[in-house]
């Protein structure tokens, strides 16, 4: 359902069944209109869209449909939107619900060559900060939004994994409470959606998924006419780790001419010191890496190679 509070500045949808889409489609019906200046929460299914529940087992990841995942609540007609302008989009607040999981899907992630059988981790997600990886191992929840953005001026459908110019499932881990995102407008009323909530993830999201969770989440919407961006940016307003930088990093650096490939040896090195450092097994430390390991370009212009770094906090461990 949706409704205003009595002074019209918020809304809240949360009917997401009836008011959600997967891929990015201009020719939808917005299922509201909204003000520059106005509050809007909604209520987000994980991206399995619920294929995966709390009991969930290895079957469930086999018998996975996906081309019914990652859906999104939406489109909203932001009024006086017109190509040219900017949308602001401000995290307020999100509010997971009590499980999440993450899975290693056969075919998909950065090591899918690597890692062909399936496998699945459900989290307790009832701690306000924190949520257990294994015995010894917490990790801290930062929810954000995977998937977000504004309707692309071409016509047609277009799936929504991939990131283009309208934003779409960018998994910008930093796009948490009091950021403000910027988007660029396309069409007439922008055609704004969300979903694919995330509780925890790395940069990168190595595995392909982070910790999935259903959420309700809280943006506030501002309008800059005659702004004019050509793709998705942002400002947070502090450090964007301050819980884990304390504790230092173990880092794996690689090295090489494609930076795909050199990320996948970043992680492959991170996994073979997780494995022996603290006995878990392959499938675990590559579902942690999608987790809390970040990968960052340390070089790249000093050809004919460049450098990736993949950072696994310290502070996670006891």
């Amino acid at each position: 359902m949706s409704s205003y509070n009595h002074d019209h500045t918020f809304m809240t949808i949360h009917d997401f069944d009836n008011y959600s889409h997967i891929g990015w489609d201009n020719s939808l019906k917005p299922i509201a209109e909204v003000d520059s200046g106005q509050t809007v929460s909604f209520k987000i299914v994980e991206s399995s869209n619920g294929q995966f529940t709390k009991h969930s087992t290895l079957a469930d990841v086999k018998n996975l449909d996906f081309s019914n995942v990652n859906p999104m609540i939406g489109p909203l007609y932001i009024k006086g939107a017109e190509p040219g302008d900017t949308l602001e989009v401000e995290m307020l607040e999100f509010h997971q619900l009590e499980w999440g999981w993450t899975a290693i899907i056969p075919g998909f992630g950065l090591l899918a060559d690597d890692f062909k059988e399936p496998a699945i981790k459900i989290f307790d997600l009832k701690r306000d900060n924190t949520t257990e990886f294994l015995d010894g191992i917490n990790l801290f929840m930062k929810p954000f939004p995977g998937s977000i953005g504004v309707a692309l001026p071409e016509k047609g459908k277009f799936d929504v994994l991939p990131p283009r110019k309208n934003g779409g499932n960018m998994d910008i881990r930093h796009l948490t409470k009091d950021t403000k995102l910027y988007l660029p407008v396309w069409v007439e009323g922008a055609l704004f959606s969300i979903g694919d909530t995330h509780a925890a993830q790395g940069d990168g999201e190595v595995c392909g998924t982070a910790i999935e969770a259903s959420m309700e989440t809280t943006i506030k919407f501002k309008l800059h006419k005659r702004k004019t961006i050509q793709e998705p940016r942002f400002e947070i307003p502090g450090s964007p780790t301050p819980e884990v930088d304390v504790g230092g990093y173990y880092v794996t650096t690689a090295h090489g001419p494609d930076l795909f490939k050199t990320s996948q040896n970043a992680i492959r090195y991170m996994i073979e010191h997780l494995v022996r450092e603290y006995k878990m097994t392959e499938q675990e430390a590559y579902m942690l890496c999608s987790v809390t390991v970040d990968l960052k370009i340390n070089e790249i212009v000093d050809a004919p190679n460049w450098m990736i770094s993949a950072f696994l906090p310290n502070a996670i461990f006891k």
